[in-house]
């Protein structure tokens, strides 16, 4: 039987199993590492390049949407290898669709970044 009542002391262990979550994230997964420091490199040329407010909204946006996606697919990975540690084509299929989640989003990032950054590269060199 679960306690449906609100506790405040509920809502702070459920922040201690999230922030869980983005340790083993980066401890086990090599790809958010990439999508690390890609952000990191994202972020310095903002700041570099002098960005508006909504193109760091954007940024932000599309950053946390490729680690909300790398977290999903790692799970998914993990709960399916537990599900099924033997090969199996269903569950290849659903690891593959998982991991094109992340793909997706990572070129998305791309895109938003080539967009943004660009004319302000091509800016700079035409002076």
């Amino acid at each position: 039987m679960s306690n449906n009542n609100f506790t405040f002391r509920d809502r702070i262990k459920s922040f201690g199993y999230a922030f869980n979550g983005l340790k083993m994230l980066f401890t086990n997964e090599h790809n958010a590492w990439i999508h690390f420091f890609a952000g990191i490199f994202v972020i310095i040329a903002g700041f570099l390049l002098q960005i508006s407010m909504f193109e760091w909204i954007v940024l932000f946006i599309v950053i946390g949407f490729v680690f909300a996606l790398e977290a999903m697919n790692s799970s998914i990975e993990r709960l399916s290898d537990f599900v099924s540690p033997e090969k199996h084509e269903q569950i290849k299929v659903v690891k593959d669709l998982a991991a094109a989640g992340v793909l997706i989003s990572a070129l998305t990032a791309f895109i938003v970044g080539i967009l943004i950054f660009i004319p302000k590269v091509i800016a700079l060199l035409s002076r």
